[in-house]
């Protein structure tokens, strides 16, 4: 039932990745410039966790997984930090 509403709802002919292009989860927030002005460690883990949570489908995974998820949350938020450090924010006052 859920996966015929799910198909419905993208319309005819889309596919799951064409009907989520362009969206994001809602949970994760922009975090550079001047959308946050200094986002924290805090801010990109709970970024990374949102994201994983999303792709993987689990909110919470079970002992089995519980490894791979959480390599790959550090892997994300380890992206994530190295992300921000390089962006170049143009027209973005400097402190």
């Amino acid at each position: 039932m859920r996966a015929a509403r799910a198909a419905r709802s993208r319309g005819p002919g889309a596919t799951p990745f064409q009907a989520h292009t362009g969206s994001m989860c809602r949970s994760i927030k922009t975090l550079r410039p001047p959308f946050t002005p200094d986002p924290g460690e805090d801010d990109v883990r709970a970024a990374a966790l949102q994201y994983v949570r999303k792709v993987s489908g689990f909110r919470a995974p079970a002992a089995h997984n519980r490894a791979v998820f959480d390599e790959a949350v550090d892997a994300v938020a380890e992206a994530t930090a190295r992300l921000l450090e390089g962006l170049e924010v143009r027209g973005a006052r400097q402190p």
